[in-house]
């Protein structure tokens, strides 16, 4: 096990792989070493009901492409016995599991409806956001959980949007069903980091910022190439940050033989950056969180001064 390669030998599942924040921590998990799982609904023969073009098997690569070991496994984590059968799979072909991450969502653009309360909003949509953004990680790790305490040191890392403070307020902007999913899923994180505590193992639940993925860049008619673009048409997109930050994070955070200092705790991908000296892709350092706290919600003009 090099510096450069702290995961050698050990084994990662990120549930949601398939595209967004889970692609970029599976890459980066696999650039540290590691043999990583990639799980989703969509390959490159079936399309889940978001209808997005990107595949497990693409982020499989890309983790190899990145020095490490990429597996897809196709796997709907609403079903039990396909998250039962994934473990099983991984204890045998691996006899360990050292990194859960719960990054299944699914319901950003599809199933949200920004600005709605909770009686106008499609009831039907509302509690399949629940299922996708909260059913999915408590199956998961209720499957995982038994193989991952089997050696000290085991991660689950519980990906949410928003940090602590932020969610102490109400997400009004997103609605109810957004609002308990992300608040639900810290929770979530500091539930496991209590029941872990005995056996050497630590929960973290982690944010990303203002996050650059493909539906995002879609949204505002650019590429990561030529992101800057959409700042004309909303001036606090440049805070924005790619997958690739959140990705370090992540990875770095799994690397630290001191990742239970964080555990119950959740943290931002600016916060790790600077606690790890990490940068995004472009070499900055976004702290998207308090940027949005600072200037974007209390209705200042848009600067990134400070802040990137």
């Amino acid at each position: 096990m090099g510096d450069d390669r702290p995961l050698e030998g050990r084994v990662a599942l990120v549930a949601g792989a398939t595209r967004g924040a889970g692609r970029a921590i599976a890459v980066e998990l696999g650039r540290k070493g590691a043999t990583v799982y990639a799980t989703g609904r969509t390959t490159r023969s079936a399309r889940s009901e978001m209808g997005r073009p990107e595949t497990i098997e693409e982020t499989a690569e890309l983790v190899e492409a990145a020095g490490g070991a990429g597996i897809a496994v196709q796997v709907d984590h609403l079903e039990p016995e396909r998250v039962k059968a994934l473990v099983e799979r991984i204890d045998t072909e691996q006899g360990r599991l050292d990194v859960l991450v719960n990054d299944i969502w699914g319901g950003d653009v599809y199933l949200t409806e920004f600005g709605r309360r909770l009686w106008e909003h499609d009831l039907e949509q509302g509690m399949r956001m629940l299922r996708l953004g909260i059913d999915t990680h408590v199956t998961t790790s209720h499957f995982a959980l038994p193989l991952m305490i089997r050696r000290p040191g085991a991660l689950v890392v519980e990906m949410t949007d928003g940090t602590t403070e932020f969610n102490a307020g109400y997400r009004a902007d997103a609605g109810l069903f957004y609002d308990l999913v992300k608040t639900s899923v810290q929770r979530l994180a500091k539930a496991q980091a209590h029941e872990l505590r005995d056996h050497g193992g630590a929960a973290v639940a982690v944010t990303p910022g203002w996050l650059r993925s493909e539906a995002m860049l879609e949204v505002f008619g650019v590429t990561e190439e030529n992101w800057r673009d959409a700042v004309d048409k909303e001036p606090h997109f440049a805070i924005s940050e790619s997958p690739a930050l959140v990705g370090r994070g992540v990875a770095a955070l799994a690397a630290d033989p001191r990742a239970g200092l964080w555990t119950g705790r959740t943290v931002s991908s600016g916060h790790l950056a600077k606690v790890y000296g990490l940068t995004d892709a472009d070499g900055s350092r976004p702290d998207a969180w308090r940027y949005i706290s600072e200037v974007q919600y209390p209705g200042r003009e848009a600067d990134t001064t400070g802040y990137r």
